[in-house]
């Protein structure tokens, strides 16, 4: 038994923040209805490569999974009325689209409300349903922009840097919309009353500037690329490998640290001190070890001493 067994959801989304979120709520046992259009192109479900012997993509099988689909054009009157009629039996909704868009279609927060005064509803948009960028369009890279994020990740002289995983839609729009989901339901037990939600990507990405960001408002410098202890300032980073590989190396906590200087060979460092002293010395000595082993033998001989470790009396 899932823990949303019973629950059901009528889901307008397409590309990756609010088929993320559905997706994850229907693996807790959400029944949901996804309904989309034939004609709307929608890139995530294209991207390649189409699984063999089948008619679907890999991403589309993926995000599609535990779901139901059904085709409507919003933009003809019987299918507003075929939603209508749906929502009355219905406990949830998501959409994504810009702010007035569903209603406008007749099938918005206020209207679906009049059908169905326990629904809760949740919009995920990049900037909220209000204020100067609402109706802007925006992308991934243009959230992680405008909240500082891209700030200070990459490398002074190569600057920012991509990733290949979307982190405002999915950790900022899915999840939001996913914890908010189950708060409304807890809300809705509670007082048998529904509830609005307003997702915005942008704000919620906001707070993952975290320890940088708390620690400027407290007095602390601005952040600037590889100048903390997370963003390459420090030991924590990427280290090339002689087969132009790449290890990384988190060893912040004492007990890490002592551990990877006797693997670099230099026991003399592990009590930590030197790290306020030579810092740079330190990681440069860190970076001249590692490329000349092989990834492999890195990874062996970081097996052979968690083996010397744990069978040490």
């Amino acid at each position: 038994m899932g823990a949303l067994d019973g629950y059901k959801i009528l889901d307008f989304t397409t590309l990756l923040p609010g088929p993320y979120a559905t997706m994850t709520l229907a693996d807790m046992g959400a029944e949901v209805l996804k309904v989309s259009g034939k004609d709307k192109y929608d890139l995530v479900v294209h991207w390649p490569p189409v699984i063999p012997g089948a008619q679907v993509t890999g991403t589309q099988a993926w995000l599609g999974r535990n779901k139901k689909t059904m085709f409507l054009n919003l933009k003809k009157p019987e299918a507003v009325e075929a939603v209508r009629k749906l929502v009355m039996e219905y406990d949830i909704v998501v959409e994504q689209f810009r702010p007035g868009v569903m209603e406008k279609l007749g099938v918005g927060y206020k209207q679906l409300r009049e059908v169905n005064p326990k629904l809760i509803y949740c919009a995920i948009t990049g900037y909220g349903q209000d204020g100067p960028f609402a109706m802007k369009a925006g992308h991934d890279i243009n959230y992680l922009s405008r909240s500082g994020i891209a700030w200070a990740a990459g490398r002074r002289k190569g600057g920012p840097s991509l990733y290949n995983f979307q982190i405002a839609d999915v950790a900022g729009g899915s999840m939001n919309a996913v914890s908010s989901i189950l708060a409304a339901i807890i809300y809705r037990e509670r007082t048998g009353e529904g509830q609005f939600i307003d997702v915005s990507m942008q704000d919620s990405v906001i707070p993952f500037n975290s320890m940088d960001g708390a620690a400027y408002f407290a007095g602390g410098p601005m952040p600037a690329r590889e100048s903390g202890l997370l963003n390459g300032g420090g030991i924590y980073d990427f280290y090339e490998t002689a087969d132009g590989k790449f290890m990384s190396v988190g060893s912040l906590e004492p007990k890490f640290f002592a551990a990877l200087c006797i693997g670099m060979g230099h026991p003399e460092w592990k009590d930590g001190k030197i790290l306020r002293t030579d810092g740079a010395m330190v990681k440069e000595t860190f970076r001249t070890v590692f490329k000349t082993k092989a990834r492999g033998a890195a990874q062996a001989a970081q097996k052979t001493e968690r083996s010397r470790r744990w069978a040490a009396p």
